[in-house]
């Protein structure tokens, strides 16, 4: 019979609760907002005031990100006024972790007394409308290993977490997205902000023509190898979640076409966009109230 942390491979309450509770002793922060900061987008926990910095190697439980431009350390501060930690680099599923020592974050952060999540990410754009640059506000997604039943809940369910069967429908909260709508309306960036549905595959190979064609003909309207796992375990454990995706390249749907995908396109489009979007979400965490669900 298998104890919990060894069926789930390191996310057992108990070890949430440990890493928490390091976290807590060492910060005076306590933060009620959760940034995770995608490809070339780090530069989000730079806003934050009084920073107090933890390589992820010192964190107890921790995983390390072993992925060029994410620097692989948690930020606690202020944004805004608000009490904030943000993930400079995350965890994906093709560094070759179980997908439950991937979110493992998602529950410390909880324990912790988050209960907002803001997750950014580079993808490639699958609809043919949008360009590199834009931002995508992701309203929805297509989980496809989770179809191959690689799913961060599999296994016990510890219902100090959150339920058996969570809902999904709501996965990407409402009332943030309309948020970062108006934001966005008042900043001038409706011009490269869009709003669509995000797939996520395992990686790290990026698409071939023919599976970015059948993407595409499913509803999705960009692709890449992250967030979605975090969203769901966050979503189980009761935290609302926002997304958006920066559109690094376009995903080569022709056959004729001599374009590729390459990882330094990622992180020059996000330099290129990273201060527009860091205005976009500090500007949102500045219009969050965390009492009553109002915004």
């Amino acid at each position: 019979m298998f104890s919990m942390s060894e069926y789930v491979s390191g996310d057992s309450y108990e070890e949430c609760r440990a890493t928490a509770d390091w976290l807590l002793s060492s910060t005076q922060v306590r933060p009620t907002v959760g940034i995770v900061c995608g490809s070339g987008l780090g530069g989000l926990a730079e806003m934050l005031k009084d920073p107090q910095v933890f390589k992820y190697s010192d964190i107890p439980n921790f995983p390390r990100s072993t992925v060029h431009g994410h620097a692989g350390q948690l930020v606690f501060g202020t944004l805004k006024g608000k009490p904030c930690v943000c993930m400079q680099g995350r965890f994906h599923l093709y560094e070759g972790y179980p997908i439950q020592k991937i979110t493992l974050p998602m529950r410390v952060f909880k324990l912790m007394g988050v209960e907002t999540m803001i997750l950014t990410n580079a993808a490639g754009g699958l609809n043919q409308d949008y360009k590199v640059g834009d931002v995508m506000i992701i309203k929805d997604h297509i989980n496809m290993p989770g179809f191959a039943g690689i799913n961060p809940l599999a296994g016990p369910n510890d219902d100090r977490f959150g339920v058996r069967f969570p809902c999904m429908s709501d996965a990407y909260d409402r009332e943030l997205r309309q948020l970062a709508l108006d934001v966005a309306s008042n900043l001038g960036y409706n011009d490269f902000l869009r709003e669509g549905v995000y797939c996520v595959l395992g990686g790290p190979s990026f698409e071939t023509i023919a599976e970015c064609r059948m993407l595409h003909s499913l509803g999705a309207d960009a692709v890449g190898m992250s967030t979605v796992h975090e969203v769901i375990v966050a979503r189980h454990a009761g935290m609302r979640c926002f997304a958006l995706s920066l559109i690094s390249n376009r995903s080569v749907m022709d056959y004729d076409s001599q374009e590729k995908a390459n990882h330094e396109e990622v992180l020059e489009t996000g330099r290129l966009r990273a201060e527009q979007l860091e205005k976009l979400v500090s500007t949102m965490v500045a219009r969050m109230e965390h009492n009553n669900n109002t915004y």
